[in-house]
This record gives structure tokens, C-alpha cells and sequence, in this order.
């Protein structure tokens, strides 16, 4: 069984922890071109009788951003939806924490919304700001 402990000890091990607290871990990835990207897990105890783990990375601040455009791009994608939270756009991805693969069901769901994230940035801002 996967715990929330395995998690944090994954991503510590891996990137650049930026800030954490009990419950989420905020931190970097590399990109192509010399771009980085921050990312955020965030632990959801307890949601429909279990625990779930959510991953999300920004793509700019809303108000500054097409958001129907967004809306589109993110359609367009296979792991993550698109919300505004803080005023941040962002891309988000949920998965369960039980029996969690962290090599299939985390890191490659957290790659693949970071790339995305960052691709949409890129196109909606042209600039790098998360």
C-alpha cells in the first residue's frame, strides 16, 4: 500500500522542493529549452472512502490568460482538466493514493501535466514565470 509518506520521499528525492506543509509539496522540473516548471501534489484524505493524491501545474495567471483557449488546449489532453484557483490557471490531474504505482500512476501523470503545462504557458504568455 502506497502512503502519502511515500510520496514526499519520492518527489524529495527527485526535484527541487520550493515549499511543503502536512498536507501538499510545492517544487520544480526541468524542461526543454533551459524552461522549468513548478508543480504542487496535494494529499486529499479521505475523499469517496479514500485517499487521493492531486497533481497540478500553473499556466499563468488567469486574468492575464485566454482562458477559453485554456479551456481548449486542455480538452485536447489525455491526464488533466483546467480550473482557476488563487487566480492561477492551472492544469490539474487526481489519482487515487491506494495501491498507487508511484513510477506509472504518479511520476508519469505528474511528467505529463507538467510538459503540458509548460507548452501552454508557453503558447498562451511566451513567457516562463512558473
Amino acid at each position: 500500500m502506497t502512503t502519502w509518506i511515500d510520496v514526499i520521499n519520492f518527489v524529495r528525492t527527485r526535484y527541487e522542493v520550493l515549499e511543503e506543509s502536512d498536507g501538499w509539496l510545492r517544487f520544480r522540473l526541468n524542461g526543454p529549452s533551459e524552461r522549468t516548471q513548478q508543480a504542487t501534489v496535494h494529499h486529499l484524505p479521505e475523499l469517496d472512502g479514500g485517499s487521493w493524491i492531486e497533481i497540478s501545474s500553473p499556466v499563468g495567471w488567469a486574468d492575464s490568460i485566454d482562458l477559453r483557449k485554456l479551456l481548449e488546449l486542455a480538452g485536447g489532453s489525455a491526464v488533466g482538466g483546467a480550473a482557476v484557483v488563487d487566480g492561477v490557471a492551472l492544469l490539474k490531474h487526481t489519482v487515487p493514493l491506494e495501491d498507487l504505482s508511484i513510477q506509472e500512476e504518479f511520476e508519469r501523470p505528474l511528467k505529463t501535466v507538467v510538459a503540458r503545462a509548460d507548452a501552454f504557458e508557453h503558447e498562451l504568455t511566451a513567457a516562463d514565470e512558473f
